[in-house]
């Protein structure tokens, strides 16, 4: 099975949140073939959630999973740490007061 790199996702990403109107940016540039994405969500009021996407071994499923969510500078510390484990890893924040990350959308777990 074919796999989408990690920049085009990355980039398709971001022009769907555009499309809707939610801000997005690229906070770490990671590897453009196999980085793994966070996505934080920034809700502007103090607090946030960093999502990694996980893979379901029973079921072969991928699924956007909360790593981390609470006070924005305990997320920061969260993602700092992982970045610390991955220099490959992309980070992506997304502010968006309403909390719209459409992770759980079609076609975005894949």
């Amino acid at each position: 099975m074919t796999r989408l790199t990690a920049e085009f996702w990355v980039h398709a990403y971001l022009a769907r949140l555009r499309l809707v109107g939610i801000p997005a940016f690229v906070v770490a540039h990671g590897d453009d073939t196999g980085g793994a994405v966070l996505v934080k969500l920034n809700t502007l009021d103090g607090q946030a959630a960093v999502y990694q996407r996980s893979f379901d071994l029973m079921t072969g499923d991928r699924a956007w999973i909360a790593l981390a969510s609470g006070a924005e500078a305990e997320v920061d510390a969260a993602v700092t740490r992982q970045r610390g484990f991955d220099s490959d890893l992309w980070v992506i924040e997304v502010e968006d007061r309403a909390g719209r990350h459409l992770l759980d959308e079609p076609g975005l777990s894949d």
